[in-house]
């Protein structure tokens, strides 16, 4: 059977006109489509550097700021080395708290390699099981985009698996260090702490 996919940086320009003043957790590979459509990076938080974290760094913002919805893009690789988080996010269940898990069933920012379980770990039903609030599925932009905006407005946590092409970072791009990244200025590194502290 032949399975669809869908062209990730298409699905996130239909969240970022959705997210409002959400803060917007990008991992790894995640992070490159989502430098391209973002149009607030001030409420962008990278996790580039913390393959397996992401889930777990967008639970924490979502329990600290439970006024502001926190949408976390995730990388089924770097899930699969934490999905512990998965039951963690259910127990404590932040309602403003927003899982995307792009499975392209590769290491992408790795070179491309395989990971466990690519094609038959079902990452939806992970989330439904584990007790997210809700967890979808999808392989197809047009089912998602006509699907999304009442998604992003149910009480999380929700979790949404989406089967994506593969953005793999090859060789030659890591030992060149190119790629797009997503920049801040300190004082909007600054604001962005500021804004956390006061919330405490």
């Amino acid at each position: 059977m032949k399975i669809d996919m869908i062209d990730q940086i298409e699905m996130m320009r239909l969240i970022e006109n959705l997210r409002g003043d959400a803060i917007v957790v990008p991992a790894m590979r995640a992070n490159v489509g989502w430098a391209q459509v973002s149009n607030n990076i001030n409420r962008d938080v990278p996790a580039s550097g913390a393959m397996g974290k992401t889930c777990s760094f967008g639970f924490g913002l979502a329990l600290a700021r439970p006024d502001t919805k926190v949408i976390v893009f995730d990388g089924d690789g770097s899930l699969l080395m934490n999905l512990g988080a998965l039951v963690t996010t259910a127990t404590k269940a932040p309602k403003n708290f927003y899982h995307f898990v792009m499975d392209n069933g590769v290491y992408a920012t790795t070179g491309g390699q395989e990971v466990p379980g690519a094609g038959t770990t079902d990452y939806a039903e992970l989330g439904r099981s584990s007790g997210y609030a809700n967890s979808y599925q999808f392989d197809n932009l047009e089912d998602f985009a006509t699907q999304i905006s009442d998604i992003i407005n149910e009480q999380g946590p929700i979790l949404v698996a989406c089967k994506v092409i593969p953005n793999i970072r090859y060789s030659e791009e890591r030992a060149s260090a190119s790629g797009p990244r997503t920049r801040r200025t300190p004082e909007a590194i600054e604001a962005l702490i500021g804004e956390f502290r006061s919330s405490r």
